[in-house]
């Protein structure tokens, strides 16, 4: 039983570009899928995801079902990953290449639905995003995009702006001032 956990049924070298060739193949798949698919999953979504790992499972693992070959795949996708991150982090032409660029999809109180319906957004999800980060709508809000990510990033109007804490603590700090004033011309 030890035995056939810990053999490696396939070379390990073959283990790992197995292990990197499925990994890239799914960062461009979802690339090209676009931000859509990272935005907010619905049952659709989940679906594959969850399909999708079980259909490259083979692809990665090959005839090597021990516990040490799932152990060096494994470490593999954590190690690209971490790789990729880092790589992302330090270089900006492989970021906007690999992620690509925030789409524009709120601007001046309206909806840009050209550019929703080329990211397979519904209208819905954009509006209830704005009304969660928000609390307002649509038209409170001067600039929306999409970020690589998924994210959408929200720039309510200037009307629309909420106060800061900062902004409450200044109002306090002059209020405090006031009363200090009206304080010292009463005892006069």
């Amino acid at each position: 039983m030890w035995h056939d956990m810990v053999t490696i049924q396939i070379p390990i070298a073959e283990k790992i570009v197995r292990t990197i060739l499925v990994y890239v193949v799914i960062v461009v798949l979802f690339r090209l899928a676009g931000k859509r698919g990272l935005a907010s999953m619905n049952t659709f979504d989940f679906v594959v995801i969850f399909l999708l790992s079980n259909v490259v499972q083979n692809a990665v693992i090959g005839s090597d079902y021990s516990l040490l070959g799932g152990v060096v795949g494994a470490a593999t996708l954590v190690g690209v990953n971490a790789l990729v991150n880092r790589l992302l982090a330090i270089e900006g032409h492989t970021a906007q290449l690999l992620e690509g660029k925030p789409t524009t999809v709120i601007e001046d109180g309206h909806i840009i639905r050209r550019a929703v319906q080329r990211l397979g957004l519904r209208t819905g999800e954009v509006e209830e995003a704005v009304r969660l980060q928000t609390g307002g709508t649509v038209k409170t809000v001067e600039h929306g995009s999409l970020e690589p990510d998924g994210r959408l990033l929200v720039v309510p109007s200037p009307e629309a702006q909420q106060a800061t804490r900062a902004d409450i603590d200044r109002l306090a700090e002059r209020l405090s001032a006031i009363e200090e004033m009206l304080r010292a011309s009463r005892g006069k």
